[in-house]
């Protein structure tokens, strides 16, 4: 009768294994009311209930376990199981159940003080359920398996074929079934980098963090020309490896479902569910921790690696380039005069001083009154970090003076302008004169500019150069 026992037992773990509790729960059942108490079979019960992850079922489980225990009081596998429901109970929720955990793992360390039984119970609060239905910790509780075992093991085939046995002597164990497909898919040949992975996988997201955050950093300070594209395609191709293992694992998984699904049609037809080697017995598996001291270690860099970058762009977006303006009384021959009081175009710039800004316009000495000026210039300073290259291209904060005095003919983005700041230029006729002219602006995170001149037979290079020329006499960094 024990033997047949053993059989149900094992069908209904291999049921649960498959996702058919119902079905694990009702062979348990029926095997109670025909061969009598067992308590193996009362653990399959509670565990089939378990399984659906629910609490009217954890309520059930419960049940089937004090009713077990009533019988077979002693009962290492009960004790443990009921321990483990206990342990992972949330206190908020059944704060009785809860409370009944250490009572229980006290009785279990009097029966059996060094068993694997006490260990999982121990553990269950802070372990992996093997029977969570969260893919993550599937995931979780296959890596870890495969992990230790490759890391035991003289060989990635030794791993392999140790697995094997297990899972041949214990058919119905999935996470056995789960550990023997994972080794064999990952100790063949060319399969040296996928393992290095499982074992190493969390140095290799930290070597990942830091190759982004470098080229993030470098975005920040010293390349802005550098695209965030750069980063973000590094670090999408350094992943490309954990895509891979990812898929391997999850072909495991599938083959292991598929081995369960067998065992259990084979147990319903009557047939040998497995045969293991002589001499082999398959472990008690340990405990799969939620988090490792390792992943807190390395948590920690991950996040020291996000304070650093964080920092750095508040730091970057604070920082601007100062410039000292230089005013000229006379320009290029031409004589100047002052219009702040009359023309500024930048009195609406946030944080600009009128301090730290000119406007002047350029005359010949012996121009008449109502003659059109050779060059106009203004120029501000500020603190302007928030200023970025579509300000200048699209509007912002830079004036468009000519498209209230001219028809404008041509408008394009120039390249650099004085200093390395973004520049767009225009060509247009002034109205009032009929004078072609051209004018350019630029702006960085410490200047904005605006120079207007005649450009009767200027091309886009002639006027960019006028402009930066222009520029760079108005506008030089401080300190220089």
């Amino acid at each position: 009768m024990n033997d047949n026992n053993d059989d149900v037992r094992g069908r209904v773990d291999a049921l649960v294994s498959v996702g058919r509790p119902a079905e694990a729960r009702a062979t348990a059942r029926t095997a109670l009311e025909t061969a009598g108490t067992d308590a193996g079979l009362f653990l399959a019960l509670a565990r089939a209930h378990v399984a659906e992850d629910d609490d009217d079922h954890d309520d059930a489980a419960e049940r089937v376990f004090r009713e077990g225990l009533d019988t077979f009081p002693h009962d290492i596998g009960l004790l443990a199981g009921y321990a483990e429901l206990c342990a992972r109970t949330d206190a908020l929720d059944r704060p009785g159940r809860h409370a009944r955990g250490p009572v229980l793992l006290a009785r279990l360390r009097e029966l059996a003080p060094h068993s694997p039984e006490l260990l999982r119970a121990e553990t269950a609060g802070s372990s992996v359920s093997v029977n969570d239905k969260n893919s993550a910790s599937v995931r979780r509780v296959q890596s870890f398996d495969a992990a230790r075992a490759f890391a035991s093991a003289p060989t990635p085939q030794a791993a392999a074929a140790q697995a094997a046995q297990w899972a041949a002597v214990a058919p119905h164990v999935l996470r056995l079934a789960v550990l023997a497909e994972t080794t064999a898919v990952l100790a063949a040949a060319g399969r040296t980098w996928p393992r290095l992975l499982l074992r190493r996988g969390l140095e290799y997201r930290l070597a990942t963090g830091v190759v982004v955050a470098a080229l993030i950093v470098l975005r920040l300070t010293v390349l802005p020309a550098l695209p965030y594209g750069v980063a973000a395609g590094a670090g999408l191709l350094l992943g490309l490896p954990f895509i891979s293992l990812r898929r391997q694992l999850r072909t495991a998984r599938e083959r292991a479902a598929e081995r369960m699904a067998a065992t259990v049609t084979e147990a319903e037809s009557g047939d040998e569910a497995g045969v293991g080697a002589d001499g082999v017995e398959a472990p008690e598996l340990p405990p799969v921790p939620r988090v490792t001291p390792r992943e807190y270690i390395f948590a920690g860099a991950g996040l020291a690696l996000l304070l650093g970058i964080g920092v750095t762009a508040y730091a970057s977006s604070l920082t601007y380039p100062r410039y000292d303006i230089v005013a000229h009384d006379t320009f290029r021959g031409l004589q100047g005069f002052d219009l702040r009081e009359e023309f500024d175009p930048f009195g609406a710039v946030p944080d600009s001083e009128k301090e730290g800004s000119t406007a002047r316009v350029y005359v010949a000495e012996d121009a008449a009154p109502d003659a059109a000026a050779e060059y106009l210039v203004a120029v501000t300073t500020g603190d302007f970090h928030e200023m970025r290259e579509s300000y200048v291209y699209d509007g912002g904060p830079v004036p468009k003076e000519t498209e209230r005095v001219g028809i404008v003919h041509d408008t394009w983005r120039a390249g650099a302008g004085p200093h390395g700041s973004w520049m767009q230029c225009r060509r247009y006729t002034e109205v009032a004169t009929g004078t072609l002219r051209a004018m350019c602006v630029w702006g960085d995170k410490g200047s904005i500019g605006m120079v207007l001149f005649t450009a009767a037979d200027k091309n886009r290079d002639a006027v960019e150069d006028t402009a930066r020329s222009v520029g760079a006499d108005f506008l030089r960094p401080a300190g220089d």
